[in-house]
């Protein structure tokens, strides 16, 4: 089976104060979405689509060519689907706009994360499984994906049987002094899983994503700041019996940038993991 990778590289990078799906954060000028790439290759993804909004299209297009010569790699820009307005529409408007160029199953991902090549494997291998009506989250260990200090929010996840049950975005999210963790005020165990948005999908689920999409449109299209975001919307369709979600557990580090303050933590721990992976 062949496999399409989205990757999701539209967000407006508020709080990082800039561009973040590009950040230079490899030791050979990588952004994170080229570690996804080369690593989705690598575990029999045969198609990329990157999902970019208008003013960061050309930016992101000429990086990729730099550092992927010759791969062939479809952009949709989601801002021209659908309604305009200044703020992006949120995770599952992103998806749909990438409806057109996905004729496959398909994981689909943040840009500015790093996910490590073992969730890949995980997610080609749930791939080839793929059939409507079933999907797959691969969630990461919450102890893998917090700070060494301070918070954040993650979306936990409860799992009965290998299935998801629930997914709620929890607010403080911490390692404690005492190398215990905590999620939402209560102590939780260090293997509690989160999701880090890396999700696979038949794609025959774009024609309930659209119809949640019509729904979700209706009752805030007047709203300047309303977001139609992907995990509320697999509960909805969790709810309704037309969706189930197999979880699937990595224990790769995730990476990440939020603020700018995380930058020079990212490269750092890059750097290590590319020293590790060359020896």
């Amino acid at each position: 089976m062949s496999f399409s990778l989205v990757i999701m590289a539209a967000g407006l990078g508020s709080r990082f104060g800039g561009t973040k799906q590009l950040a230079d954060v490899g030791p050979n000028g990588e952004a994170f979405l080229d570690f996804s790439i080369r690593d989705g290759a690598a575990a029999g993804f045969d198609e990329i689509v990157i999902i970019v909004r208008t003013e960061i299209a050309d930016a992101v297009q000429s990086h990729v060519e730099a550092q992927h010569p010759g791969l062939a790699v479809t952009y949709v820009v989601q801002d021209e689907f659908g309604p305009q307005r200044a703020k992006p529409w949120g995770t599952l408007h992103a998806v749909l706009s990438a409806q057109g160029a996905v004729s496959k199953p398909f994981a689909v991902i943040n840009a500015d994360d790093y996910y490590g090549q073992g969730s890949f494997q995980i997610a080609a291998q749930a791939l080839q499984q793929s059939t409507p009506g079933l999907a797959t989250n691969v969630a990461f260990e919450l102890a893998k994906t917090v700070p060494s200090e301070g918070s954040v929010t993650r979306a936990v996840t409860e799992v009965k049987d290998g299935f998801l049950t629930s997914i709620v975005e929890t607010e403080q999210c911490q390692r404690l002094t005492d190398g215990t963790f905590s999620a939402g005020g209560m102590a939780v165990p260090a293997e509690t899983p989160v999701s880090m948005n890396l999700w696979c999908f038949d794609n025959s689920v774009m024609a309930d994503f659209a119809k949640r999409w019509e729904i979700f449109y209706e009752a805030n299209k007047d709203e300047a700041s309303a977001e139609a975001q992907l995990p509320t919307v697999v509960g909805e369709l969790m709810d309704l019996d037309l969706l189930r979600v197999a979880v699937k557990p990595c224990d790769e580090q995730w990476i990440g940038i939020t603020n700018p303050a995380d930058y020079e933590t990212a490269k750092a721990m890059l750097a290590t993991r590319s020293k590790r992976s060359s020896n």
